[in-house]
């Protein structure tokens, strides 16, 4: 923080020289920067997936620390601060009153007392901003023509400041070494710091002839305001306070969010009478409802599995013997996504989901060919499972090799896709291993003890399903046979599904994640250049107007003077959060929807551009323009070395369908 500078001059004095040490540090993948009017420098060193966050924290550190001498005095005496945190908030939390009882000023002193530190030991938070902060301070106003007419300058004013606000050290009074016959040794207190509007006004600037003292109060004023008025936040449509939570690269979003939650129950019970809190916006809920939704669809699967089987083995033992592989070897699974310090996330129960129809394959091959022999030799069951599993062990066990082959590489993908596959590929590779295990030793064994010696008689209903089936292998018989006498016609027929494939394949919008309705979304206020604080304000009550008219939205969190890409008055984000799943049943009342409904009067708010869009599916990944990986910022970059007025300004908006995610540090 650059006390006074503008953008210009925090950007050559402070951002550039971090930069230009930054720049380079190991494992980093790219680095963003802004410098604000306020005088704050943030710079967001982005590493690779693979790189140690700690590790990266304290290389940045010891960058920092070589341009230190080059930084201005005030820079130095404020500090720089490197913390490590995610991309993005996890949520946001809003406070206020309804009878506007206190200020945006007191909520803010309040939050950072008492609020922000209880938050920051939650295991897993990176770091809590205070959106619209107002830490108490005293500012005095200087009046140019008094201090003229005293021949001071402003200097002169922080000067004596500087002089006579200070913390003294006064020592004691009787401490060793002493007479021996000191009987007592007491600790001196002097007063220190000002406190006071009284005491400010009264710092001596100067002394004149005669004993004339010119005080603060002679040349301006002093009043108890706030450090910086900066940012606005609205929250309801109320004047409040709130806070951003990020996470750290290592956390679970779930286990965070838990433990945010009972921190606010258990010191919301001291709040001031009239202070109230809500839950602005959050990216857990989804998470919560994507796991309950992939539990039903593996529920289903499960259930259709074991339909199919018996429908097709029309027996009830021998479709209770493969069904009996399902848990087995998906609860085995489970040991190993333990083993391996995975997570129970939406990527291992997809990958839990695909693998029930596979684990049961080389259990229904198993159980085919030991009915098989029971039926066409009339073995004993215990005879027909043992020379089955002579005749099929080798097959299974390649099975089993070849499905490990092809999802086992996908683990070793580099960079966030091979983070992302890597749960979901080794969960279906330990499904497989297991269900090849049971297939040749749990399955046969059962078949011993649990198949009849004879096949049952077959009622009407699988009789027909029989005479089905049987129609439908002799009709693809026929098939094949014709396509054997047509050879070089089939082979004109597979190129052009070969080039049909390709053809859809590049007609087909490709995607990395597909969207999701995450709950909430993002809107960017973008004033014109050179706007102040208030009028970009008054452009999100105008926007608030728009979205609290939707039944479908909830609240809103609009914080102005912020933005992804720095901290400047003529821009602004509204978090808007929708109501809960259960209220919203339906395509039309999906994040889609309502965002298509209140794109057209947002963009045709005059006098600033308003953007809605949908948040990425997953925190922090999105697209450059020049397709290379970024976290949403969009950036220009002076090759010219022309400055900065022939940058002109751009918003962009986020195409989060492809990109990567690392570790950040700010």
């Amino acid at each position: 923080f650059y006390t006074g500078a503008n953008a210009q001059a925090v950007e050559s004095a402070v951002t550039t020289p971090l930069e230009q040490v930054i720049n380079g540090v190991e494992g980093m993948t790219y680095i963003t920067s802004s410098s604000t009017n306020s005088g704050t420098s943030t710079i967001t060193a982005t590493f690779d997936i693979s790189r140690d966050p700690d590790l990266a924290a304290v290389d940045v550190q010891n960058r920092v620390n070589q341009a230190l001498g080059r930084m201005p005095a005030d820079v130095r005496t404020n500090g720089i601060t490197v913390t490590k945190n995610t991309a993005g908030f996890m949520g946001g939390l809003g406070f206020y009153s309804e009878d506007n009882r206190y200020s945006a000023q007191f909520i803010s002193n309040y939050l950072d007392l008492f609020v922000r530190d209880e938050i920051k030991r939650v295991p897993g938070v990176g770091n809590v901003i205070i959106f619209g902060e107002r830490k108490y301070a005293m500012r005095l106003w200087i009046d140019p023509s008094r201090l003229a007419a005293r021949e001071l300058t402003a200097s002169d004013v922080v000067n004596a400041l500087r002089e006579q606000n200070v913390q003294v050290a006064a020592g004691a009074l009787g401490d060793a070494p002493a007479p021996v016959d000191q009987m007592y040794s007491l600790s001196v207190r002097a007063q220190g710091r000002l406190t006071e509007v009284d005491q400010f006004e009264d710092v001596v600037v100067k002394s004149g002839q005669g004993g004339a003292l010119v005080r603060v109060r002679d040349v301006g004023r002093v009043e108890l305001g706030a450090e910086t008025y900066s940012a606005n936040l609205r929250f309801l449509g109320l004047e409040a306070s709130g806070m951003g939570i990020q996470l750290l690269p290592s956390a679970n979003a779930l286990e965070v969010y838990d433990g945010v939650m009972e921190v606010m129950a258990r010191v919301e019970r001291s709040f001031p009478p009239g202070l109230e809190w809500r839950l602005a916006f959050d990216n857990v809920i989804v998470v919560r409802e994507s796991i309950i939704e992939v539990l039903k669809t593996l529920a289903e699967a499960i259930a259709l599995v074991i339909l199919v089987m018996f429908l097709f083995l029309q027996n009830w033992r021998s479709t209770l013997i493969p069904a009996i592989t399902i848990p087995v070897s998906l609860i085995g699974t489970f040991a190993f996504v333990k083993l391996f310090d995975f997570s129970i996330n939406t990527l291992t129960l997809f990958g839990i989901v695909l693998a029930t129809g596979i684990v049961v394959d080389d259990a229904i091959v198993v159980i085919e060919n030991i009915e098989r022999h029971m039926r066409e030799e009339h073995k004993s069951a215990r005879r027909a499972a043992i020379d089955a599993m002579r005749e099929v062990f080798g097959a299974v066990v390649v099975i089993g090799i070849v499905l490990v082959a092809v999802f086992v590489p996908v683990a070793f993908f580099p960079g966030t896709t091979g983070r992302l596959y890597q749960q979901f590929s080794l969960t279906i590779a330990f499904s497989v291993v297991l269900s090849v295990f049971n297939a040749v030793t749990l399955t046969p064994a059962l078949s011993a003890v649990l198949l009849a010696k004879q096949t049952h008689t077959r009622g009407r209903f699988f009789s027909a399903v029989n005479r089905v089936i049987d129609a439908g292998t002799n009709g693809y018989v026929r098939v094949v046979r014709s396509a054997l006498r047509l050879k070089w016609a089939m082979l004109v027929l597979f190129a052009l599904g070969l080039w049909a494939t390709y053809a859809i394949y590049q007609a087909v919008p490709s995607a990395f994640v597909p969207d999701e309705d995450e709950g909430y979304f993002i809107s960017i206020v973008q004033a014109p250049a050179g706007a102040s604080l208030e009028y970009t304000t008054d452009i999100a009550k105008q926007a608030e107007k728009i979205l609290f008219a939707d039944p479908d939205i909830a609240a809103a969190f609009s914080v102005m003077g912020f933005s992804f890409s720095g901290a400047a008055p003529n821009n602004g984000l509204i978090f808007t959060r929708l109501k809960d799943y259960g209220e919203r049943p339906g395509a039309d009342h999906s994040l889609a929807a309502v965002l298509n409904r209140i794109r057209g009067p947002m963009f045709g708010i005059p006098g600033a551009l308003v953007i809605p869009f949908a948040p990425p599916s997953i925190q922090g990944l999105s697209v450059r323009r020049d397709g290379s990986a970024r976290d949403g910022r969009s950036s220009q970059r002076d090759h010219g070395a022309a400055g900065h007025q022939p940058l002109q300004p751009v918003s962009v908006g986020r195409d989060h369908r492809i990109g990567r995610t690392g570790h950040e540090l700010r």
